[in-house]
């Protein structure tokens, strides 16, 4: 009687291991670049800001949690509910400046890669995680990034006062 428990029981957690490996496989990753490669790159984004489509995330540009990069010679797209489209060049030169006095919270740039690893674009952020899920095989997901300003003090614009 023990037997069957027990191959019950690593039944289920086989099936478990299974479902959590494929669930994993929807999802996107970041990689971070070398401090040489994101110099580099982040002048190139600046200088060639019109060949990506460009988001942030935040409730302002003085507040910008993010900047994703999202190349406009592909065939595949980042997209995201609260991110907000920069249409110049120096409203993107100003999230830049904004993001990197984040200093506390190290600034980097990273590459968004789907489950596959395709490359997708680039992300420029200071704190916190990146959720990226697969919408199709061309579509990443990218959801809200929360401003390091509201994580320092404790607060966030999302919590309701009571």
């Amino acid at each position: 009687m023990k037997k069957y428990i027990y191959l019950t029981i690593f039944g289920f957690i086989s099936l478990f291991l299974i479902y959590g490996c494929s669930w994993l496989k929807s999802y996107g990753k970041i990689r971070v670049l070398s401090r040489q490669e994101e110099k580099v790159s982040l002048q190139e984004l600046e200088k060639n800001w019109q060949d990506y489509t460009i988001y942030y995330a935040g409730l302002s540009v003085e507040t910008a949690a993010g900047i994703m990069f999202d190349p406009k010679n592909d065939d595949t797209t980042l997209i995201g509910d609260k991110w907000i489209k920069v249409e110049d060049k120096e409203t993107l030169l100003e999230l830049i400046g904004w993001i990197r006095t984040y200093i506390q919270f190290d600034p980097r740039l990273w590459r968004i890669l789907g489950p596959d690893d395709q490359f997708y674009g680039y992300l420029f952020f200071a704190w916190g995680h990146a959720v990226i899920k697969a919408v199709d095989d061309k579509t990443m997901y990218m959801y809200d990034l929360e401003s390091p300003l509201y994580i320092e003090d404790g607060t966030s614009p999302w919590e309701e006062e009571s």
